[in-house]
């Protein structure tokens, strides 16, 4: 089995690497930092890719190296994004805006359009790793919601246009996982999901070639939940809400 995962130098990424790599997974890894992708990829069979999926160019080096030193992927993995806190209302976030934008949209066009005429041979799978935050705006997040929400949406045409090719697309919406992108959060955050589970449920997702899901199953009814409840009562619930800092660790 062959994969390529993005964001695979901390978090979900990683874990995914190590899911497959326990498989015996010939691995592509991804990744802005060198060093997290060497800490990933410690005792696995995996090449190294540094490259930012804002970076079209680099995305399309690093799939063409993929392809020419393993072959076809069987499986490609967009887990590569940006969590922030945003306010419209301050000119330094207009910016911020853009990177998550940038990262967690085009930066799923960039890691699959490299791979897709190759992919048709083997009838493969294109996953992304979109977020329950992408079901509703959550205030001081408008960001990340929109870019999920985007990302949801994007995925469901990109399905729909290679079903005919035999490539599945399979959109994965995790609740909370046990990331530093989560560790920074001030609020509780139930259900919450270790990267290992997380990337176990992704797996099982890839493996049946499920069109959308969210992740853990209790986090599904939350996701049906506040997708239909009305807006006087999704503003009375959720105004007031604790917020994402505006800024990442270092």
């Amino acid at each position: 089995m062959r994969v390529f995962i993005t964001g695979a130098s901390s978090g979900l990424g990683a874990a995914l690497a190590r899911h497959y790599g326990a498989l015996g997974a010939q691995l592509g890894l991804a990744g802005r930092r060198l060093q997290g992708l060497q800490d990933t990829a410690a005792g696995l069979d995996a090449r190294l890719y540094q490259a930012d999926v804002r970076d079209a160019a680099a995305m399309q080096d690093a799939a063409a190296a993929f392809l020419n030193d393993v072959g076809v992927p069987d499986i490609v993995i967009a887990a590569a994004g940006i969590s922030i806190g945003t306010l419209t209302e301050e000119a330094a976030d207009a910016p911020v805006f853009r990177a998550v934008m940038d990262a967690n949209v085009l930066g799923l066009v960039h890691t699959f359009q490299p791979f897709i005429a190759a992919m048709q041979s083997n009838r493969g799978v294109l996953c992304a790793i979109s977020s329950v935050a992408g079901v509703r705006g959550l205030p001081g997040g408008g960001a990340y919601s929109a870019s999920k929400a985007a990302a949801t949406v994007y995925l469901e045409a990109l399905r729909l246009e290679l079903k005919a090719r035999g490539i599945a697309v399979v959109t994965v919406a995790p609740g909370y996982i046990d990331t530093p992108m989560t560790r920074v959060n001030p609020y509780a955050m139930p259900f919450k999901m270790s990267a290992p589970a997380a990337a176990a449920g992704v797996a099982r997702c890839i493996a049946r070639r499920r069109s959308y899901t969210v992740i853990p199953w209790q986090m599904a009814w939350v996701a049906r939940v506040m997708k239909w409840l009305p807006n006087r009562v999704y503003d009375l619930i959720f105004e007031k809400a604790p917020r994402k800092p505006r800024s990442l660790p270092a």
